[in-house]
């Protein structure tokens, strides 16, 4: 784990923030029904239990040891190349779908019955960063498939000053940067959907207004001004 410096965030967060003038909290950034909407709580290609680029696959084919092994690797495209079967997709998919297309490529000319086996090996990693209210605020290693609640609680889970329906979600999706508001409280009941965490994902809890301002939230919050500016 590598941990980030406030310093340098606050540093850049404040020249972003030069004239944008008084800033109401929550006054743009979406919250609610308007939050999932902006930021699914599964992204498409991104179920529990997807395939995804970097991960390691085993795949064994009964019989057929010069093409089984645990070294298939999905590539950038999400992509795998395997002997007699070619270059197919698999992100996103799970191991079943893809089990089931090696078997059909490989019986179209190669092997009569043939029977496979795939699984997981090693899943990807990614970094995210958690900042604002938490015990130890930092960027984190993580893998597909955590979500909000796991990502706090990399962070040792809020301090006694959050604000526990102010957590944003920061994340850039292509040249956008985009951000959303959670309410901790919801997900933890079960009320609301718990969102998947995405690479260079930033999470950053909120302070209680009663030990803080705005001003100083947005302190701590890498896309709160680029968020606001597109937004207004």
């Amino acid at each position: 784990m590598k941990m980030m410096g406030r310093g340098a965030i606050v540093v850049g967060v404040a020249l972003g923030l030069a004239g944008c003038g008084t800033v109401r909290p929550n006054s743009n950034i979406p919250h609610g029904d308007a939050a999932y909407k902006l930021i699914p709580a599964v992204e498409n290609g991104n179920d529990l239990g997807a395939i995804q680029p970097g991960d390691r696959l085993s795949i064994r084919v009964v019989g057929e040891p010069d093409i089984s092994g645990e070294q298939y690797w999905v590539d950038g495209a999400g992509r795998v190349q395997m002997p007699l079967v070619g270059e197919f997709t698999v992100v996103g998919r799970n191991t079943q779908s893809v089990r089931e297309e090696i078997e059909k490529r490989l019986a179209v000319a190669y092997i009569r019955n043939p029977l496979v086996s795939i699984s997981i090996v090693e899943h990807a990693k990614f970094g995210l960063t958690v900042e604002g209210e938490v015990q130890r605020a930092g960027r984190f290693e993580a893998s597909p498939g955590m979500t909000l609640l796991g990502a706090i609680a990399q962070a040792g889970s809020t301090s006694k000053d959050a604000k526990l329906n102010e957590v944003y979600l920061f994340r850039e999706r292509g040249e956008q940067k985009i951000g959303a508001r959670f309410d901790l409280t919801s997900i933890r009941s079960g009320r609301s959907p718990d969102p998947q965490i995405q690479p260079g994902d930033v999470v950053v809890v909120g302070r209680s207004a009663l030990k803080g301002t705005w001003h100083e939230f947005l302190a701590a919050a890498p896309f709160a001004n680029v968020y606001y500016n597109l937004a207004r």
